[in-house]
């Protein structure tokens, strides 16, 4: 006899898509990362953490195309919303891959110029997200990621539950 054991996370939510490494690369990554989260009603559920994650999108699409371009290869956007029920969240995670490992992102200086053209994107992912980082991946490529935790919408401000 088989039995099935429910699991306290349902199966997560996931989007992918492979785009080039070109200023219009990114500008079609906002645009989809736009589509799947209103798809997945980020937008009315959590507006903030939704504009939150369209600036790390546009943050690290623009480094991905601009720091981790090679020619002839694009980058990689994933997007995906998990819930942990027990933990009463869900867990957004935007992850950006290009195949450029050897230079991984560094957090910029507080002694940045003010008239620096560049430098402050890693700055804005730090402020806005609850997590980030980077990852190695083979072969000879980085996964830069971050997360965004979201209370469930039963739990959030206002509902019965939210007081227990």
């Amino acid at each position: 006899m088989k039995s099935e054991i429910p699991l306290d996370e349902p199966e997560p939510r996931a989007h992918t898509a492979l785009l080039t490494c070109t200023p219009k690369g990114a500008a079609v990554g906002r645009r989809i990362a736009r589509q799947q989260l209103t798809a997945w009603e980020l937008n009315s559920l959590w507006p903030e953490a939704f504009h939150h994650a369209l600036i790390i999108v546009a943050e690290l699409a623009a480094n991905a195309s601009t720091h981790g371009r090679t020619p002839g290869r694009g980058f990689e956007l994933c997007l995906s919303l998990t819930t942990a029920r027990r933990a009463r969240t869900t867990v957004l995670r935007i992850a950006v891959s290009d195949c450029r490992g050897d230079r991984r992102p560094v957090f910029p200086s507080p002694a940045c110029p003010a008239d620096a053209q560049s430098g402050r994107g890693l700055t804005l992912v730090d402020a806005l997200a609850d997590r980030w980082g980077t990852l190695p991946r083979d072969p000879g490529a980085k996964t830069v990621w971050a997360e965004l935790d979201l209370p469930l919408a039963e739990f959030k401000a206002g509902s019965d539950d939210a007081a227990a």
